[in-house]
């Protein structure tokens, strides 16, 4: 029979996990499954994609009661993480040590008729521009160099489902605050937390001083400053009293050019910090900022901050890769725990698919993740052809041969 793909059986057993032969024959399944199903991915097209001999039923009691730690998977993945961007440091020499943790959160949506699938609710998208029948998971993505990983997940509970399942409710900001406090860095190592407006707010930064992290986020223009002592929205003042000739015209790479306006001292509940006004391309007088960006560090420069700030876009693009090419919000499991370590193995699929490609781009510096998953999908199809020969060379029957591949004629 076709074997699994051996990168991913050393990855999963270079993650040490502790589980049972069964378990872990279960977890090979789902991530080959994962990465090689095309289209549609509930868990019978990854069971059928994976041509592993394993029963649907115990699949999906893999995912739903079998006793095994999603929380331990989850630390030793990180692990696992931190310890693969320390030797890609080392070997790179990078002296910077710059680390970002990126936070937002994403909408899983399912169709309305959708009801006896657990914890689902209205909750709004940003995307949609309203509020959709979804599950919503505030995420967690770690950038140092050209390493990009998704890094953990929270589950947000609309407060009236908390109330009513006897579940301690936490907004999105205290979900943020848990993973921020329990990120693993070194003293040597300068983490910038960036986020949008969302979760820019005095709380976040106060935990963020506390870990000695920097925070770059986008800021609303309702929030105060204190220009000369003075409190003023940043809209009035940006609209009232900033002139074209009170910004500075700044290009950034691969960005174009802004025109800015910096600003340091205290912004609403948080005492000190610069502030970037920026106008992309054009500055028309008595207008909005398009984009206002707040930086703890306040001794960057314009186009650091707004460097910086644009690595934000990892996370953005992170969920496009799960839910097109991994099929993160495509399940259709009922139970909520089975949700989540659906979830869980969908991080951990993602750091292998990272890995992979650093791997691959030691020969190479243009590699995306939907190129090293469809040279997975590739290879697998070769092992395929491969296998079909050597059966063909032994005689096999062909009704025997379809039925090992699990396929008709």
């Amino acid at each position: 029979m076709v074997s699994p793909y051996m990168p991913i059986v050393k990855f999963i057993l270079a993650l040490q996990l502790r589980l049972s032969k069964p378990q872990r024959n279960h977890l090979l399944t789902l991530v080959h499954g994962i990465i090689l199903c095309a289209g549609r991915k509930n868990i019978t097209q990854i069971r059928n994609a994976a041509r592993q001999d394993r029963h649907l039923s115990n699949v999906t009691n893999f995912l739903n009661h079998a006793p095994w730690c999603v929380n331990r998977m989850q630390r030793r993945r990180q692990q696992f993480v931190m310890n693969k961007i320390r030797e890609k440091r080392l070997k790179t020499g990078d002296s910077r040590h710059l680390v970002f943790f990126i936070v937002d959160d994403t909408c899983c949506k399912k169709d309305v008729s959708t009801k006896k699938m657990e914890a689902l609710s209205f909750q709004y998208s940003h995307e949609d521009g309203k509020s959709v029948w979804c599950h919503n998971v505030v995420t967690a993505h770690v950038v140092s160099g050209s390493c990009s990983y998704a890094w953990d997940f929270r589950p947000y509970y609309h407060k009236e489902y908390a109330g009513a399942h006897r579940l301690e409710f936490k907004s999105k900001n205290d979900l943020v605050l848990e993973m921020i406090e329990a990120f693993p860095s070194h003293d040597d190592e300068a983490v910038y937390v960036l986020m949008d407006s969302w979760y820019t707010s005095g709380k976040v930064i106060d935990a963020c001083n506390r870990k000695g992290f920097h925070v770059i986020g986008a800021v609303r223009t309702n929030r105060f400053i204190f220009p000369s002592g003075i409190r003023i929205l940043i809209s009035d003042f940006a609209t009232k009293y900033i002139q074209k000739t009170d910004l500075r015209s700044v290009t950034v790479d691969g960005q174009g050019t802004y025109f800015v306006f910096a600003y340091e001292g205290p912004i609403s509940e948080i005492e000190n910090a610069k502030l970037v006004l920026s106008w992309k391309d054009e500055y028309t007088a008595s207008s909005k900022p398009q984009v206002c960006l707040l930086s703890t560090d306040v001794s960057l420069d314009l186009v650091t901050i707004q460097r910086y700030y644009h690595v934000r876009w990892n996370i953005e693009t992170g969920y496009r890769n799960f839910k097109e090419l991994l099929g993160f919000d495509q399940y259709q499991l009922l139970s909520f725990t089975g949700i989540q370590r659906f979830w869980a193995i969908q991080f951990l699929t993602q750091n292998f698919l990272e890995c992979q490609r650093q791997e691959w781009m030691k020969n190479t510096t243009d590699v995306t993740l939907g190129d090293v998953v469809r040279r997975i999908r590739e290879e697998f199809l070769g092992q395929i052809i491969v296998f079909v020969y050597q059966q063909a060379l032994e005689r096999k029957p062909l009704f025997d041969i379809l039925k090992q591949l699990k396929l008709s004629a």
